[in-house]
């Protein structure tokens, strides 16, 4: 049984032309991650060496997850008040579904020490952007919808045990230039210690700060993330807390992580969403006029296992995120097309799967599953508009659960931009 640690402490991160590696102390464990980037730029250089810092900041959440203890010494860190405030949200809020799941509390954490940092400003071309790319729908409709007068290249991410086959399938059909980095954790944080406590961590946050460093390796101007506005909607409230899968991709994120960024390199770097002022249906909506990606797409958690021997090489056809795509996609793409999609396998028809749907709609015990899903009424926006389509009138499990359903907005709604948005005007077509 694990049991909390005493202390956590940044005991150094080094950088070369291509790599970083970060180390950390968990009382008497030590851990090192190192990254790998493929690019044509020096790390070392004031521009992403300066992120770099910042990105050691939150991956170190990877390893204080280990043993939650209730000191975090940053050493010396070189750390602006912005990245401290970042740090702070993404230790409480971004380990918000961990907390919760573990029962640890981590509004009482003190962190201590690190030095001043100050602003450095760096030359970059706002014409030039870096857009991460996870292959899913998301990340297709924004690399599509850009302005074409921006220069913009992919970045990837991929796991020491190689690459994943879907997503380099759709990057190659986006036919735009690869930016890669490989992310090595350490082995004992994912050796399944019983010694240790486990959870979900703000992956998405270290996954921008990493293109953030590989962007401005090559002077670039900005990282376009793919957000939905739904991304902000929390899962649950616990003690008080808001707890949100997606914190990191969230709006809130989204504020604290640009703010800290500038505080280090200026504010003529841009990190924004391209997507955060839109519904997952709107999205959906987009991406079903993308017909040369849907044979190749995949948005199954089980097709990015860590491990190459764990990776399903088609959809699963039963997992929280299968259903979600298919309950979207289903208003804009026809049935006969979606089970093609899906390999004969679509989940949106099979009854066994009602309780999940019950849940995707927000019927279900938990307000929202804890996954990379939209929000309840979204869903059941989806669900109220499949049911009065011919592909769909025999379907009685869905027509049951919809007759259940409730919600103050419609599909046109859902399709005009919601909130606000930090993307500048020269992103846009």
């Amino acid at each position: 049984m694990a049991s909390r640690a005493k202390q956590f402490r940044y005991s150094g991160l080094d950088i070369t032309a291509t790599s970083l590696v970060g180390h950390y102390e968990l009382d008497e464990y030590s851990f090192t991650e190192t990254v790998t980037f493929d690019v044509s730029g020096d790390l070392r250089e004031p521009g992403p060496r300066d992120i770099a810092t910042l990105w050691y900041l939150v991956a170190g959440l990877s390893y204080y997850k280990a043993g939650a203890p209730a000191l975090v010494d940053l050493g010396d860190t070189p750390v602006t008040p912005e990245a401290r405030a970042l740090l702070r949200a993404a230790l409480l809020e971004g380990l918000g579904e961990y907390s919760f799941r573990n029962q640890i509390w981590l509004g009482d954490v003190e962190i201590i020490e690190g030095t001043p940092a100050t602003t450095r400003h760096h030359e970059v071309d706002p014409l030039r952007v870096l857009t991460p790319f996870g292959g899913g729908i998301d990340s297709v409709v924004t690399v599509r919808s850009l302005s074409p007068a921006l220069n913009q290249s992919l970045f990837v991410m991929s796991p020491p045990s190689g690459t994943f086959a879907p997503l380099e399938a759709t990057a190659a059909v986006m036919d735009l230039p690869i930016v890669r980095a490989t992310r090595h954790l350490d082995p004992q944080i994912t050796a399944k210690n019983p010694d240790f406590f486990n959870g979900h961590v703000p992956v998405t946050a270290m996954v921008t700060l990493l293109a953030c460093i590989a962007a401005l390796a090559d002077d670039r101007g900005g990282v376009v993330m793919s957000n939905e506005h739904s991304s902000s909607a929390p899962n649950m409230e616990w003690e008080g807390l808001a707890v949100n899968h997606q914190w990191s991709k969230s709006w809130v994120a989204e504020q604290l992580l640009g703010d800290a960024v500038a505080s280090y390199i200026g504010s003529q770097f841009t990190v924004a969403s391209f997507l955060r002022d839109r519904s997952e249906l709107w999205v959906a909506q987009q991406f079903a006029g993308f017909t040369d990606v849907h044979g190749v797409f995949r948005s199954c958690n089980r097709a990015f296992h860590q491990s190459a021997t764990e990776r399903l090489a088609t959809w699963c056809g039963r997992c929280d995120k299968c259903l979600f795509i298919n309950l979207v996609l289903a208003p804009f793409i026809s049935r006969r097309s979606l089970d093609e999609i899906f390999q004969g396998a679509a989940p949106l028809t099979n009854p066994d799967l009602r309780e999940q749907l019950r849940a995707l709609v927000g019927l279900g015990d938990e307000k929202k599953p804890f996954e990379c899903v939209g929000d309840p009424d979204e869903c059941a926006v989806a669900l109220t508009t499949i049911i009065e389509m011919p592909d769909y009138a025999n379907e009685e499990h869905l027509h049951h659960i919809a007759r259940e359903v409730g919600s103050d907005q419609s599909l046109d709604e859902l399709l005009e931009p919601l909130g606000v948005s930090r993307v500048p005007a020269s992103w846009l077509r």
